[in-house]
């Protein structure tokens, strides 16, 4: 396992207990630009990862520097001010507004957040509002959601609420994704259609890891593979050399790819 030079995310020592359960030993992890995928059997410890790197949990002990920045221990919202946000296994919109109205309330520094700037600045507000809806929409269409963004969020299928999840997290702009289980439950083809925009996003710059427990799918995606068990990396490197590793044989895959 070889150190990637200028990690965007750099994790030294994490560990996370619950009570007498450790489900974070010890682990470093090095995060580079680009798609990396993370696999590993269940309880390896990859969501309760995730939620410490990004603030939903404490870290008994590590640091998680993020560009350059540590990050440890600080709130999701700070986090998500520093570029690196994440979603969840099971999507977590707001259900009674529509689509369009989850949408608007993703970009930050909105000028509405603020009663007195709303009110003493009523022309920038009117054209921030009007930035904000824009944006929305573009968002929309490019995950191609468009044509459901007057519908109440709790209406959507489980794979639009997918779409609608990655949409809200694109659209605060940031540097780094961490996508959990982002196609689990979805359909094929709207699976094909989250691949496809994560692959342009990706040459647009964004950089994502992600969870997914389809082998398949990590090796033909990703251009590099962190494999977790028991709560620290086994093994990390390009996917050919990943799936003939032994030890990830026979810790996850049971046989080769």
């Amino acid at each position: 396992m070889t150190d990637i030079q200028n990690p965007i995310l750099d994790i030294q020592g994490l560990e996370k207990h619950f009570g007498g359960i450790t489900a974070i030993d010890g682990l470093d992890m090095q995060v580079g630009d680009g798609i990396t995928g993370l696999i590993g059997p269940n309880g390896a410890g990859k969501t309760t990862f995730f939620n410490c790197v990004t603030g939903f949990l404490t870290p008994n002990a590590g640091s998680v520097t993020f560009a350059g920045t540590d990050i440890t221990g600080k709130r999701p919202s700070a986090i998500a001010d520093e570029g690196l946000v994440r979603t969840f296994q099971i999507p977590r919109e707001l259900p009674e507004m529509t689509v369009r109205e989850n949408l608007q309330l993703a970009p930050k520094a909105q000028s509405g957040e603020n009663l007195a700037t709303a009110w003493l600045r009523g022309d920038s507000f009117a054209e921030d509002e009007r930035r904000v809806r824009r944006k929305a929409a573009e968002m929309a269409e490019f995950l191609e959601i468009d044509h459901v963004l007057d519908a109440k969020a709790g209406t959507l299928s489980g794979g639009q609420r997918k779409l609608l999840e990655l949409a809200r997290v694109l659209l605060t702009e940031p540097d780094m994704v961490l996508l959990d289980e982002p196609l689990a439950g979805v359909n094929p083809t709207l699976e094909r259609k989250i691949l496809a925009r994560i692959h342009d996003l990706e040459a647009e710059g964004y950089s994502f890891l992600f969870i997914e427990h389809d082998i398949d799918i990590i090796m033909e995606t990703c251009e590099r593979v962190v494999v977790m068990h028991q709560g620290q990396v086994l093994t990390a490197g390009e996917p050919a050399a990943v799936k003939h590793d032994e030890r990830v044989i026979e810790a996850y895959l049971g046989e080769e790819v």
